[in-house]
C-alpha cells in the first residue's frame, strides 16, 4: 500500500537545454523516483507540436497533466488567430500554468519545472520555466532536476556559443553521463532530441544496462 502511494509521487530529475548554431538540443534521463526507484524507463522528453518539445523535473503526476493542457491551449490558441502560435506564446502560456499550480491550495504541492524548446518563424528558442512561474530566456544552455549541479559543470566548461547541432547532442550526453555518475536520482538511459526548423528529431534513445556483480 505505502509503495503504491509513493509511485504515484514519482519526480523527475536530470535535464539539459542547450541552443546551437542551426537548432535546439534537448536531452534527460530515465529514471524517476519517490525515494526509490519506481521507474527505470521514464519519459521526460514530450512533444508539444511539430517544432516545440519540454523536458520535465519534478511532481511527474503534474507534469503529466500540464503537458496534456499546453498542447490543448497551442492548438485552440492556433486555431483562434489561424497562424502557428510561437514558441514565446508557448512559454507565456505555460508559465501561467506553472504561476497558477504551485499557489493553489493542495495537501501535495504541484511542484514541476520544464525547459521548453522550439523553433518558428523567428528562428530557435530554449526557455527555462520555473517552479513559480518564472520564464528565463535562454541564450546558451541550461541544466534542471536533481542532477543538474553536475550537469551544468560540464556545460559551463565545454559550451562553445555557435556549436552545431551534432557537437551540443555530444555535449548533451556529456553532460548527462556526469550526473548519471554523481546523483542517485538520475540514471537507467538517456534520451536526446533535436528541434530545428525542420522539425523534431530524436538523435538518441538509449537504455543503460546496470549489470549486478557476482557475489
Amino acid at each position: 500500500m505505502i509503495m503504491d502511494a509513493e509511485a504515484k509521487f514519482q519526480k523527475g530529475t536530470t535535464t539539459v537545454g542547450i541552443v546551437c548554431k542551426n537548432g535546439i538540443v534537448l536531452a534527460a534521463d530515465r529514471r524517476a523516483t519517490a525515494g526509490f526507484i519506481v521507474n527505470k524507463h521514464a519519459e521526460k522528453v514530450h512533444k508539444v507540436t511539430d517544432k516545440m518539445a519540454v523536458t520535465m523535473a519534478g511532481l511527474v503526476s503534474d507534469a503529466q497533466l500540464m503537458i496534456k493542457l499546453i498542447r490543448a491551449e497551442v492548438k485552440l490558441k492556433s486555431l483562434q488567430t489561424l497562424r502557428d502560435v510561437t514558441v514565446r506564446e508557448t512559454a507565456n502560456l505555460l508559465a501561467n500554468m506553472l504561476y497558477a499550480n504551485i499557489r493553489q491550495p493542495s495537501m501535495v504541492p504541484g511542484i514541476v519545472s520544464f525547459l521548453l524548446g522550439g523553433s518558428d518563424h523567428e528562428g530557435s528558442h530554449l526557455y527555462d520555466l520555473g517552479i513559480d512561474g518564472s520564464i528565463t530566456n535562454v541564450k546558451d544552455y541550461v541544466s534542471d532536476g536533481s542532477g543538474s549541479i553536475f550537469a551544468i559543470g560540464v556545460l559551463e566548461a565545454l559550451y562553445k556559443k555557435g556549436l552545431a547541432v551534432d557537437d551540443g547532442v555530444k555535449l548533451a550526453m556529456r553532460a548527462l553521463s556526469a550526473a548519471l555518475q554523481r546523483d542517485t536520482a538520475t540514471g537507467n538511459g538517456i534520451e536526446i532530441w533535436i528541434i530545428d526548423e525542420k522539425g523534431i528529431k530524436v538523435a538518441l534513445d538509449e537504455e543503460l544496462n546496470i549489470v549486478m556483480p557476482q557475489i
